[in-house]
């Protein structure tokens, strides 16, 4: 299982503890193909050693090699929109947004029926709501039967 985690960089870097708790979480599953979005030396200004040109063939190659994608959403990033953008009908996707005083997540992704968003409080909720995305995807992908 190859893991595609989406998560805030440029948009910013305040969730980024939390991103590598979700990556670590997210590794009982399979592979974590973006394990550096969860990098605490990764700044907002992303890796400034990589071309725009370079960063977005990876992440779109990434993005078609994985198996699934799951995006943590609270923070707006106009990258992860585009990625989900991208991939949405074409690969499940999973939406982690937590609530905060005064916003809310985009209606866009809300209202995406090719999208499964979940809402969070703790990390332990993450846990269950990753564990029955993967037990879905599995019951659902026949190519996994035996």
């Amino acid at each position: 299982m190859k893991i595609y985690f989406a998560g805030s960089i440029t948009g910013g870097r305040g969730d980024k503890e939390l991103y590598l708790e979700i990556i670590n979480l997210l590794k009982k599953h399979g592979t974590v193909l973006t394990e550096h979005v969860g990098a605490q030396t990764l700044s907002a200004m992303g890796n400034v050693d990589l071309t725009d040109e370079f960063t977005y063939e990876r992440c779109m190659n990434w993005t078609k090699e994985a198996d699934v994608i799951v995006a943590e959403v609270t923070t707006p990033s106009l990258g992860v929109g585009y990625e989900i953008g991208e991939m949405s009908g074409i690969k499940p996707i999973l939406c982690l947004y937590r609530l905060q005083d005064g916003k809310r997540v985009s209606r866009m992704l809300t209202g995406n029926k090719n999208l499964q968003t979940e809402k969070y409080e703790t990390i332990k909720d993450i846990e269950t709501i990753l564990e029955n995305f993967f037990k879905n995807f599995y019951a659902n992908d026949k190519t996994n039967l035996s």
